[in-house]
């Protein structure tokens, strides 16, 4: 049997990164916190937290926190009807979830406060490039996912979301700088345009599958979704920027599309543990909903 106070321990540690912010979540000193890991780690003969700044875990410990949470999330059904767990009542449970940033500023924050005022439980979010979410979701480190990647997950489930669409942007002034007989080959490899991350592809595919041409072209490296959108009124660079995002812009003429009507998709899809649990029913309820109506539907 497992050592729960001990998981909750590791979780804490993990979740805040230090052993002393991790006591004052738990109400205990730092020791205690220290003491609790150690007679685990020597129980299991292995590290579960690599010390530092900040505390990080092991492959284990990874596996070990994400069997917390799910201890929590069955834990948290039994509760109203277990007259001894009534105290754990006054503490929320959270939720890991990988999510990425262009649903995050766009469509997720609906589904997410709907599934809140529902059940009361708190979420945390992990923002990863759609084509990779499902990889926190293999290693354990969330409970669901919002992902681009419709392979199986082993002990999960996969439902199609429907398509986030992209439209290729940049302000009228860039256009007049850099395409001012129109987009051509010539003129995609020379207008500088935005990229998300190495692993962000959508202006390649793009230009790919519109003007079946290679991107090599000059880049600025933008993290963020609305700083990839405030680069892109600036003038900067031209890039893909959800629909969502992109059309009230061109509809007050802050934004014009490189090649009108030529949106790209990227279809989304919901993957989430296989628990029996009716929080994550809600929570895909909830995000299933708010996707129909949001999200383009072929």
């Amino acid at each position: 049997m497992l050592d729960y106070p001990a998981l909750a321990a590791v979780s804490a540690v993990v979740r805040e990164g230090t052993f002393e912010r991790a006591a004052e979540r738990l109400g205990v000193t730092p020791s205690a916190v220290s003491q609790r890991i150690r007679t685990l780690e020597e129980r299991l003969g292995s590290i579960v937290i690599v010390r530092g700044q900040p505390c990080l875990p092991t492959d284990l410990g990874r596996k070990l926190c994400a069997h917390f949470d799910q201890v929590q999330l069955l834990e948290a059904d039994l509760a109203p009807v277990l007259s001894f767990m009534g105290d754990q009542l006054d503490t929320p449970v959270t939720l890991k979830v990988a999510v990425n940033s262009d649903s995050i500023a766009t469509w997720f924050p609906e589904a997410a406060a709907k599934f809140s005022r529902e059940t009361g439980y708190l979420l945390e979010f992990i923002i990863e490039d759609e084509a990779h979410t499902a990889d926190r979701l293999r290693s354990g480190e969330v409970i669901a996912a919002v992902s681009a990647d419709p392979g199986t997950v082993q002990g999960c489930k996969t439902i199609e979301l429907g398509s986030l669409q992209y439209l290729a942007c940049c302000s009228p002034e860039f256009a007049q700088r850099h395409f001012p007989n129109g987009v051509s080959a010539e003129a995609l490899r020379r207008a500088p345009c935005l990229r998300f991350e190495r692993r962000d592809g959508l202006q390649a595919r793009w230009v790919r599958e519109t003007h079946g041409i290679e991107l090599d072209a000059p880049m600025h490296w933008v993290p963020s979704t609305f700083g990839f959108l405030n680069f892109g009124l600036a003038g900067m660079a031209w890039g893909m920027h959800p629909a969502m995002i992109a059309k009230p812009r061109i509809a007050d003429g802050r934004l014009i599309e490189l090649t009108p009507a030529t949106p790209l998709n990227v279809t989304l899809y919901w993957t989430v543990t296989r628990l029996h649990a009716s929080a994550l029913r809600t929570f895909t309820d909830a995000v299933r909903s708010t996707a129909k109506a949001r999200l383009f539907q072929a």
